[in-house]
């Protein structure tokens, strides 16, 4: 009797895994088909869209701004100068 649960057990066991394999082979097929016919069917993928980010010139900070910045980081380093 044991001899038989071992086997049924095996039998079991492959066939589980088995039908996991097939499923996922199918899967991973299907994903590849459709991948495929997507490319084919809606042609090459855009380029991406980069955005500009204007940044602040040093001609558009007044002069009095852009002296408290540089008092601000000057006495920030002081303080934290090791």
């Amino acid at each position: 009797m044991k001899e038989n649960l071992w086997q049924q057990g095996l039998d079991l066991m492959l066939y589980g895994m088995g039908t996991v394999f097939v499923f996922l082979t199918l899967l991973v097929i299907c994903t590849i088909l459709m991948s495929t016919l997507l490319r084919r069917f809606l042609g090459e993928e855009p380029e991406p869209v980069v955005a500009r980010v204007d940044t602040a010139s040093a001609e558009s900070v007044s002069p009095k701004t852009l002296a408290v910045i540089q008092a601000a980081i000057h006495a920030h380093r002081a303080k934290h100068q090791k």
